[in-house]
C-alpha cells in the first residue's frame, strides 16, 4: 500500500555520525533506527528534515546572513560576478533569468560547482569548465561558503552511508564509481518579498521557484527560519508547506537515486512561493554523483522489483549539463 504523507518527517541522524565509519555500522541500534526512519521517508515522502548533524547552528544563521548581505548591494555590485558560459555557468543571475520548465522565476541567485579544469571528462565536461567566481564582499563570503561546502559534503556522504543501508545494500553501495568523487553544487537564493510583484506576473502566476526535481543524489536546504515558502507535492497532488524547523536542514532526493534505487525513492516535485512581505534567503547544497558516474539501478534494488531495471542508465555529467543549457536566460 502506498502511503501518503501531510507533513515532512524530521530524523535525528546523530547516532549514524556517532557511527559511520564502524566496521558493524549496520548492527547498531541507533544506527539501525536511523536507516528505518531514511527508508521510510525516502519511501513515502522523499523530503525530510534533519537534526543532529553536527553542522553548527551559529554557521547556518551566518551563511544565510552574508548571502542576504550579498543581495542587498546595488544590482552595479552584484553584476561583478555574473554568470555565463564562459564562467562555466558559475556566477550570479538576477531576477527572473532562472528559467524552471520554460518560466522565469522570482529569484535571484549565485551558482557555484565544484571545479572542472581544462580537459577533465574529456567532452563531458567542457561546458561546465571553469571555476567559482567569488564576490569581493562581504570579504569574508569565500571563506565562508568554502568551509560549508567541506562540511556539507561530509554530512552528506554521511547519510549517503545510511540510505545505502536502508536500500539493503551495504554502507559503501554509494561510493566507488557512483559517488566516491562526487560532484557538488551551491546556490545561494534570495527571493524577492511578494509586494513587488505586479499584476503581469500574478496573472501569469510567477513563482519564486516554479515545481521541479533535482538532479543528483541529495540535498541540503538551509532556510530562513520565520519565513514559509517551500511546498512539496504529496502523492495525492496536493502541495504540502516545508516550514523552517530551526537548526535543521530539509533534506530530499534526487533523479539519481530515483534511478538508483529503481523507482523505490521518488525524487519529489517541490517548489517555492514567497507570499509574505520579507525577503527570503536560503542556500541549498546539492550532493551529486561522480561527475562522470555511469548510473543505473542498483542490483539489491532491481532484485527487489522483480529483477528488471525500469530506468535505463544515465551519466550524470550529461544530465546536468543537459539541464544547465536550458536553466539561464544569457
Amino acid at each position: 500500500m502506498v502511503m501518503d504523507f501531510k507533513s515532512i518527517p524530521l530524523i535525528d541522524i546523530s547516532a549514524l555520525l556517532e557511527k559511520w565509519d564502524h566496521p558493524n555500522v549496520a548492527q547498531d541500534e541507533g544506527v539501525a533506527q536511523v536507516v528505518r526512519q531514511l527508508d521510510h521517508a525516502c519511501r513515502h515522502a522523499g523530503f525530510f528534515y534533519v537534526k543532529g548533524h553536527g553542522i553548527p547552528i551559529s554557521l547556518m544563521e551566518e551563511i544565510r546572513s552574508v548571502s542576504r548581505e550579498y543581495f542587498y548591494q546595488p544590482y552595479e555590485e552584484k553584476i561583478k560576478i555574473k554568470l555565463s558560459a564562459a564562467t562555466g555557468y558559475r556566477g550570479y543571475q538576477r531576477f527572473r533569468e532562472n528559467i524552471t520548465k520554460g518560466i522565469p522565476d522570482m529569484q535571484e541567485a549565485i551558482d557555484f560547482y565544484r571545479e572542472v579544469k581544462h580537459g577533465m571528462y574529456g567532452d563531458l565536461g567542457e561546458v561546465m569548465q571553469g571555476s567559482n567566481i567569488w564576490p569581493s564582499n562581504p570579504s569574508k563570503f569565500k571563506k565562508l561558503m568554502e568551509l560549508y561546502i567541506d562540511l556539507c559534503t561530509d554530512v552528506s556522504r554521511k547519510i549517503m552511508r545510511g540510505i545505502g543501508l536502508a536500500l539493503g545494500g551495504s554502507a559503501d553501495e554509494m561510493e566507488g564509481k557512483i559517488a566516491g568523487d562526487p560532484f557538488w553544487v551551491l546556490r545561494t537564493i534570495g527571493y524577492p518579498a511578494s509586494s513587488i510583484l505586479d499584476e503581469h506576473d500574478k496573472a501569469n502566476d510567477v513563482v519564486g521557484c516554479g515545481e521541479h526535481t533535482d538532479y543528483g543524489l541529495l540535498t541540503l536546504l538551509n532556510q530562513d527560519d520565520d519565513i514559509v515558502a517551500l511546498q512539496v507535492k504529496n502523492k495525492s497532488g496536493e502541495w504540502i508547506s516545508a516550514p523552517p524547523v530551526p537548526g535543521t536542514f530539509v533534506c530530499n532526493i534526487g533523479d539519481m537515486l530515483k534511478i538508483l534505487s529503481n523507482g523505490i525513492y521518488e525524487s519529489t516535485l517541490h517548489r517555492v512561493i514567497n507570499n509574505t512581505p520579507r525577503y527570503r534567503v536560503c542556500v541549498a547544497y546539492f550532493y551529486e554523483p561522480n561527475f562522470d558516474a555511469a548510473v543505473e539501478p542498483l542490483d539489491v534494488c532491481s532484485q527487489k522489483t522483480g529483477g528488471t531495471k525500469s530506468f535505463e542508465g544515465a551519466v550524470y555529467g550529461k544530465h546536468l549539463v543537459s539541464k544547465v543549457l536550458n536553466n539561464f536566460v544569457m
